[in-house]
């Protein structure tokens, strides 16, 4: 139970750090707040998924295709256990967010990543 606590913190606290300074005064407003945090995040995913898709050739392109979708599961599934605890409560919906747009843009990262690769770089996808 530590564990899950210490978690839910975790993902507090990194939210914090994702968002503008929040000025909400109700757990709706921090929602939205955060809600609109992870649509940022989600806009600069689609931005680097699509740049480093236009980039590939038709079998990496299903690679990266298949990979994202596997992505996509273990971030909804991983944020589902993260805010296990809080489900009922007003702040659930908040936490699995949060979740989200942390992962989200650790995924927008790693995308980002491949597209500026260095050249021998023998972990960077070319084709």
């Amino acid at each position: 139970m530590i564990g899950r606590v210490a978690a839910l913190l975790a993902s507090v606290v990194a939210l914090q750090a994702l968002a503008p300074p929040v000025h909400a005064q109700s757990q709706m407003e921090l929602n939205r707040e955060v809600g609109t945090t992870l649509q940022d995040a989600d806009r600069q995913l689609n931005a680097a998924y699509t740049k480093l898709r236009a980039r590939l050739g038709p079998e990496s392109r299903a690679r990266l295709q298949a990979a994202e979708e596997a992505w996509i599961r273990f971030r909804d599934k991983e944020c589902d256990f993260i805010g296990a605890p809080t489900t009922g409560g007003s702040i659930h919906g908040m936490i699995v967010a949060s979740c989200q747009a942390r992962l989200t843009l650790v995924r927008v990262k790693d995308l980002e990543t491949q597209l500026d690769c260095q050249e021998g770089d023998l972990s960077c996808v070319r084709n």
